[in-house]
């Protein structure tokens, strides 16, 4: 084990290499060691962890963008223990030495990540019980049938872009746009949408010189969101966030929105650019998939182990002076949640051949208390979309050669620069057009019932609106968003069944179910939205009326 970096932010802990050492090329830093990011780092990160691992074991030193030292974990437990134990790996960052004593400075290019933001992925304790628990109540509000109607929709409307053409490039066509107008939709911001949006999302964590910016943009897109929603509500997340029991600020509420919408996008986006890589070149897996011996779930679940979209994340800040690993962890230092490497620790997967479908033991979403709240939807978008990108064009190719794709990215995601593929031309397909409907789920569903959303409750008003964030730049003009439209089901009420006597098997034909007790179908989209009316017969006493037939039925009477 070689001896990890001085306690002194920046200090080397053994010899420079000097300029004709061939190590300078290979990703060496000052003391010795290794960079995580820089072309060796982009290029073969995989090679990097296994020359981490077998210097340093399941915990090794490394230098972030600037040569900044920090813990990179590799092991799969030692993952576990250090995201389940907050009392000694804190989410605060203002714990981080390196800041404290001016090491990292505030501009720097990691500065849209470490630095500290009122939201609940850099608090602990109660503060971050408070505001997680408004994100993952807000989040359950989501219909997930509503939202997966919107995911075959969007999916639908970009392939028709292509369709024609008999070739696309399945990353910037389609992967990168998918989940941005998904999660623009379920903001309650469809109209923010644009290329623009999409870039900056992409931008922001890489650590590029034009970091900052991309994150002023996406905060002021978010600004005007909630100034929007905290003066007319809607059935959104948004509003959602504003009118919890929690009471978020404003500011609270835009940089939690960022936070979901920056993790969201870029999670989902690479997911989908991998898993489509492994379909065009990797013949065994598109043979399993095509027929019929992998689900399209199943194959993002391997590749949530093989490739996952986020490679680590940072981080953690060591409470005080504490062992991991088999290394000294000193007060104030950083640590990075390896999850690429993680998922590949020889410990859990001695073969990486082996498929992995059905085990979600990996760290693809992190784990402990900060583990992803909004998993769920990701693999919605990524299951929905590559279903319905294959069954349009069920013939893809890959366009190129496999050894000229490429990849860029930092130590947090390796994203696919492009994925040219080939098809025969189909024609475009019709969409509908209407707006979109309530992704709303307007209270608790119960397993057998058929419901649908109610007319919008009026949210708590509220006269307090926070200051923008000291990194927002101006607004722009105020744009209409479009209304939303009913569920196509009409509302079945809950039955409470009476009580019926032991009886032995009925003696003739069940009675015919009167007309009025099924549910009708649903209204053509046209038509203005309206709240669900019913029927008289369908009043409190219907029920009673009804089981009493069949008690008497059962009974012979």
């Amino acid at each position: 084990m070689t001896t990890p970096f001085h306690q002194e932010p920046g200090a080397p802990s053994g010899p420079v290499p000097p300029p004709e050492c061939p190590a300078r090329g290979l990703g060496i830093g000052p003391g010795g060691l290794r960079r995580l990011y820089g072309p060796e780092a982009e290029k073969d990160p995989a090679g990097l962890y296994d020359r981490l691992r077998a210097e340093h074991g399941a915990v090794a030193p490394v230098l972030l963008h600037g040569d900044v030292p920090a813990w990179l974990v590799l092991g799969h437990s030692e993952n576990l223990h250090m995201t389940r134990t907050p009392s000694q790996f804190s989410r605060d960052s203002r714990r981080w030495r390196a800041l404290q004593d001016g090491s990292v400075a505030a501009d720097h290019p990691l500065a849209p990540i470490f630095t500290w933001q009122p939201v609940c992925v850099f608090a602990d304790g109660a503060t971050h019980e408070r505001q997680r628990g408004a994100v993952t109540d807000s989040m359950e509000r989501i219909d997930a049938r509503g939202v997966r109607r919107h995911i075959n929709r969007f999916s639908n409307r970009l392939v028709n872009d292509f369709c024609e053409k008999g070739s696309a490039d399945l990353v910037g066509q389609f992967a990168e746009h998918l989940p941005m107008m998904v999660v623009c939709a379920i903001f309650g911001m469809p109209e923010e949408y644009d290329d623009a949006l999409v870039q900056a999302a992409r931008d922001m964590i890489r650590g590029t010189e034009t970091a900052v910016a991309s994150n002023a943009h996406v905060v002021a897109v978010l600004t005007r969101l909630v100034e929007q929603r905290r003066a007319e509500p809607g059935p959104d997340l948004a509003s959602w966030l504003l009118e919890h029991p929690a009471s978020l600020t404003d500011i609270e509420v835009i940089e939690h929105l960022r936070l979901i919408l920056i993790a969201a996008y870029e999670s989902t986006a690479n997911l989908m650019a991998n898993v489509l890589r492994m379909v065009l070149t990797d013949p065994r897996f598109r043979a399993r998939l095509s027929g019929g011996h992998m689900t399209v779930p199943e194959a993002v679940e391997q590749t949530l182990w093989d490739e996952p979209p986020f490679t680590a994340v940072f981080g953690r800040w060591a409470v005080g002076d504490t062992e991991l690993g088999g290394q000294q962890i000193k007060a104030g230092d950083g640590l990075l949640v390896g999850i690429a490497a993680a998922n590949t620790d020889p410990k859990v997967r001695p073969d990486l051949a082996a498929g992995m479908e059905g085990n979600r033991a990996h760290l693809a979403f992190s784990g402990g208390p900060h583990e992803c709240p909004g998993q769920d939807i990701g693999r919605a978008i990524a299951d929905v979309g590559v279903d319905a990108l294959l069954m349009r064009l069920p013939d893809l190719e890959l366009g190129v050669d496999e050894s000229e794709l490429s990849w860029v990215g930092n130590f947090m995601s390796r994203h696919l620069v492009e994925l040219p593929a080939t098809f025969a031309p189909s024609p475009r397909q019709a969409i509908d057009s209407d707006p979109l409907s309530m992704m709303a789920r307007s209270r608790p569903a119960v397993d057998w019932e058929v419901s649908s959303p109610s007319r919008p409750v009026p949210l708590p008003t509220s006269t307090e609106v926070g200051t923008q964030p000291a990194h927002a730049p101006g607004t722009v003009p105020h744009q209409e968003l479009p209304e939303a439209l009913p569920e196509e089901l009409p509302e079945v009420l809950p039955v409470e069944p009476a009580a019926v006597p032991e009886a032995g098997p009925p003696a003739g034909p069940p009675p015919a179910v009167p007309q009025s007790a099924v549910p009708q179908p649903a209204a053509p989209a046209e038509e203005p939205a309206v709240a669900p009316v019913i029927p008289q017969q369908r009043g409190p006493a219907a029920p009673t009326r009804l089981w009493r037939a069949v008690s008497r039925w059962w009974n012979g009477g």
